[in-house]
C-alpha cells in the first residue's frame, strides 16, 4: 500500500473520530442542559385514560411526595430520580406497571397502570381478598365492591405461586377469567365451592341444586355441556327436579334426581326465570341439527343426547319438544 493511500486511510479515521466526539459533545451539552432545567408540570395518566378502580391522582401524588412533604414543580430535573420513584409506587398493592419520564416541555409523564381483579376469594380461616389475571392477592378496600365471580374455602390465608396450591390458583384464575366473559354464567352462577379434594361445586343463583363441575381442566366443555342440559332439559323439566348435576365426567351430564313432589308453580317459574336468562344473553346459539326428541327422564344424558332436544316456547308459561320435518 502506498504512502498516499496510508495518508488518506488515516485523514478518513481522524474525520470520524472527530465527528464522533462533536457529536458525543453535544449530546453531553444537551443533557447537562436539560439537566439544568427544572420541571415546570406534571401529567398522571392512569390506566390509558379508563377508568381507574382503586388508585386516583391524589394517592400518586401521596406516594410520590410523601403527603406532599416534598415538591415535584420547580425541583431541577437532573436530582429526579425516576427509578427509584418508579419502585415506590409499585408497593402499592393495585399498581401493575409505573412509567415516569419527562418529555420535551419539561413536564414529568407518571403513567400509571392498575390491577384488575377478576375473582374474589373466600378462604377456610375466614378472610377475603381479590385476586388479579396473575394470581396477585390484593386488598378489599371499603369504598368500592366489585361484581366478579366468588371462590369459597379456599385453604390459605394467602395466594401462593409455587407449590401445590398454584395449580388451584392457577385453576381459580381461568375458570374466573371464563366466567366474566360469560354473560350468562355471571348471572346464573352464586359462587364456587372449593372442596377437600380441591375440586369446585357451583351454587348457581337459580334452581335448588348443586354442580358437582371437578378441578378447572376442560372448563370450556364443561360449561358446554352444562348450558345445554340447561336449555334442553331443565327449562323443560324445571330447575329443581335434580339435586345433583355432575358435568365433571367427559361427554355426560350426570342429574340425581330429587325425591318429592314438586309444586307446578314453583317449576313453572323456574323455566321462565331460565328462558328469561338464556334470552338475554349473546352466548345462545340454535342448534342446526333437529331429529327426533327422546324422554327427559333418564338420569345419566352424554353430550350427543342433548343436541337432539330443539325447545321451541309455545306461550308464558310451557316449553314444547319438537322433532325432524319430514
Amino acid at each position: 500500500m502506498s504512502i498516499k493511500a496510508n495518508i488518506k486511510k488515516i485523514l478518513f479515521i481522524l474525520v470520524w473520530c472527530i465527528a464522533g466526539a462533536g457529536a458525543l459533545a453535544l449530546l453531553v451539552a444537551a443533557i447537562n442542559m436539560k439537566n439544568s432545567k427544572t420541571c415546570k408540570r406534571y401529567s398522571i395518566e392512569i390506566n390509558e385514560k379508563g377508568r381507574p378502580l382503586f388508585i386516583d391522582q391524589k394517592l400518586v401524588l401521596n406516594i410520590l411526595t410523601t403527603n406532599n412533604s416534598e415538591k415535584i414543580v420547580g425541583k431541577e430535573i437532573a436530582s429526579f430520580d425516576l427509578r427509584k420513584m418508579e419502585e415506590k409506587l409499585k408497593k402499592n398493592a393495585w399498581v401493575r406497571d409505573a412509567q415516569l419520564f419527562f418529555d420535551n416541555t419539561q413536564t414529568l409523564r407518571i403513567n400509571i397502570t392498575e390491577r384488575q381483579p377478576i375473582a374474589r376469594v373466600f378462604t377456610t380461616g375466614g378472610s377475603s381478598f381479590y385476586i388479579d389475571s396473575g394470581c396477585v392477592q390484593l386488598p378489599l378496600p371499603g369504598s368500592v365492591h366489585l361484581r366478579l365471580p366468588v371462590f369459597t374455602n379456599f385453604p390459605r390465608e394467602k395466594i401462593k405461586l409455587s407449590g401445590p396450591d398454584s395449580a388451584l390458583s392457577d385453576q381459580i384464575r381461568k375458570l374466573s377469567g371464563f366466567i366474566i366473559k360469560a354473560p350468562f354464567w355471571m348471572s346464573d352462577i352464586e359462587q364456587l365451592n372449593i372442596t377437600q379434594e380441591r375440586k369446585f361445586e357451583i351454587v348457581p343463583l337459580i334452581g335448588n341444586h348443586v354442580i358437582e363441575f371437578g378441578d378447572g381442566n376442560d372448563y370450556e366443555k364443561k360449561f358446554h355441556r352444562l348450558f345445554v342440559f340447561y336449555r334442553e332439559v331443565l327449562s323443560k323439566t324445571g330447575f329443581d327436579r335434580y339435586s345433583k348435576i355432575d358435568v365433571q365426567y367427559s361427554g355426560q351430564v350426570i342429574g340425581t334426581k330429587r325425591g318429592g313432589n314438586i309444586s307446578r308453580s314453583d317449576s313453572l317459574q323456574a323455566v321462565k326465570n331460565i328462558l328469561q336468562l338464556i334470552k338475554s344473553t349473546r352466548q345462545l346459539q340454535a342448534d342446526t341439527v333437529k331429529q327426533n326428541t327422546k324422554p327427559l327422564e333418564h338420569n345419566t344424558i352424554t353430550e350427543q343426547t342433548l343436541t337432539n332436544y330443539d325447545l321451541i316456547t309455545t306461550n308464558e308459561d310451557s316449553v314444547e319438544k319438537k322433532g325432524n320435518k319430514k
